[in-house]
């Protein structure tokens, strides 16, 4: 039995752990310096899941860059005192009457006013 050897070796482990126990490392994700444990790539879990979604999100994200050019729809209001139409706020600018809902719409290719969906595409039945 060489007992010795055994001991030599597990020396010569704590001094090369002991040696290199305040190399620093640089973060590929964030570029931070950090001191590294083991087999330790990354700062922290935050670096480490940012590369897994890095490498495993490729497809995704070029989907996600593609611009449709349309516009999300917008509910359209209408005051009843003066007709003045609008997407954003409930109460008229001019006369200060609250507004109703006319529908589901957007800004007019054209010429830029609200209008809803129905009316564009001429399915509004005049009253």
């Amino acid at each position: 039995m060489n007992l010795g050897h055994a001991t030599d070796a597990a020396f010569v482990d704590s001094t090369a752990a002991q040696r290199h126990a305040d190399v620093t490392t640089t973060c590929p994700i964030c570029q931070g310096a950090f001191v590294r444990n083991g087999r330790r790539k990354y700062c922290s879990h935050a670096c480490r899941s940012a590369a897994y979604r890095r490498r495993h999100d490729t497809g995704r994200s070029e989907l996600s860059t593609v611009s449709t050019g349309l516009r999300p729809p917008v509910t359209i209001y209408e005051c009843d005192g003066c007709g003045l139409r609008t997407t954003e706020e409930q109460r008229c600018e001019t006369c200060g009457f609250s507004m109703h809902q006319v529908g589901i719409g957007g800004s007019c290719p054209h010429c830029d006013e609200p209008v809803t969906f129905s009316e564009f595409l001429g399915l509004e039945v005049p009253a």
